[in-house]
């Protein structure tokens, strides 16, 4: 079409290109596409070339939109709701099928979400299959609509192969959570799209094996724009190696961003990585030089983040325990903190500069 768009550098099926003055995006996946300017006329230009070259297609305009099972609307204050209540209507009504769905728990999972009974009784093969299509699309909807459940999604998927009674009570416990909070609807947005903030965190020997759990978030002020809660890939000596490597296994997530937005045009004023375990900080600050003796083992690609810090790419901030949103993705919590921490990774309060009141006041209350 001779439109003479640039590709980002570090996502190939994004483009860019100036039109009166303005940035005129393209994002496509598979045979379907999104494009965005702050010129109206400029799209409706656009629709027409890309019907005279590819035939007559479906152009949609507006604040809503529709894309594989989420309804995505863009709200006045130019933040973004992903709405998949639909999809999690079609899970709980799959589950129920098969089981009673109470809808009267207050969390997730239980604080024994990463115990593993081996006494418990595999499921028989129809269970186990429902079990696994059941989690399949709970993985699905939770990365797009509802980071909320991530932490015991993340741990039911890797059961999907071999799945027990106790299992299949962890999933129930979930089903009647989602279906309690099924209106509640994920919101995404920007305080600053040159400021990220990312928060690491690790739970220290909590599985079978003794390995830690580690939990990541990238934001831009409201909401999560990417999370991952997963099992640390090896076993650690301490606390703090453990949060040493969480850092490592997730900062670049955060890297990619800053280059992705970077290559968007956005020039950067601050990236900052929080975490709660200021021995971890000073490893990651000063390197070697922070190692004493019961660290001095601690493999040398684990310090590539002094790098990072040393170039000014990112720095590394103390921030307490009870404020640490990735905490909410290391381990089941329950009570005001999980309340709390959940109003802000759905994206319902803004993150900067009022976790810590807005804790406060809930804790005062109880």
């Amino acid at each position: 079409m001779g439109l003479r768009f640039t590709l980002n550098d570090y996502d190939k099926c994004i483009a860019n290109r100036m039109v009166k003055g303005k940035q005129m995006t393209i994002a496509w996946h598979v045979d379907d596409c999104i494009v965005s300017h702050a010129d109206q006329s400029v799209l409706d230009d656009f629709g027409k070339r890309m019907i005279e070259e590819f035939g007559e297609m479906e152009i949609m305009t507006g604040n809503k939109h529709g894309f594989l099972g989420m309804k995505i609307e863009i709200n006045e204050d130019k933040t973004v709701s992903i709405d998949m209540r639909q999809q999690l209507q079609k899970v709980v009504e799959e589950f129920e099928q098969y089981d009673t769905v109470n809808a009267n728990v207050v969390s997730p999972a239980t604080c024994y979400l990463f115990n593993v009974n081996s006494n418990a009784e595999q499921l028989n093969t129809r269970l186990s299959k429902v079990f696994h299509s059941i989690v399949s699309k709970l993985v699905y909807i939770m990365k797009r609509g509802r980071p909320d459940i991530e932490t015991a999604v993340s741990f039911l998927m890797k059961r999907a192969s071999k799945s027990d009674t106790d299992d299949w009570t962890k999933l129930r416990r979930l089903i009647d959570f989602i279906k309690r909070t099924i209106d509640e609807i994920r919101v995404i947005g920007a305080t600053s799209l040159t400021e990220i903030m990312t928060y690491v965190d690790s739970a220290y020997a909590v599985h079978e094996n003794m390995r830690s759990h580690t939990g990541g978030l990238v934001s831009f002020g409201i909401g999560a724009a990417h999370i991952r809660s997963t099992t640390s890939k090896i076993n650690v000596k301490s606390a703090t190696e453990s949060e040493l490597v969480a850092t490592a296994e997730y900062l670049p997530y955060t890297l990619w961003f800053r280059n992705f937005m970077k290559a968007q045009g956005y020039k950067f004023k601050d990236s900052v990585v929080y975490q709660d375990n200021k021995s971890a900080i000073l490893m990651e600050v000063n390197g070697r030089n922070s190692c004493a003796g019961n660290s001095r083992h601690i493999d040398i690609r684990y310090f590539w983040i002094k790098d990072r810090v040393d170039n000014k790419e990112v720095r590394i901030d103390n921030l307490p325990t009870h404020i640490m949103l990735a905490d909410y993705f290391t381990k089941p919590l329950q009570g005001s903190r999980l309340r709390v921490l959940r109003e802000y990774i759905m994206g319902w309060r803004q993150m900067k500069d009022s976790i810590k009141t807005k804790f406060d006041e809930d804790k005062s209350e109880n």
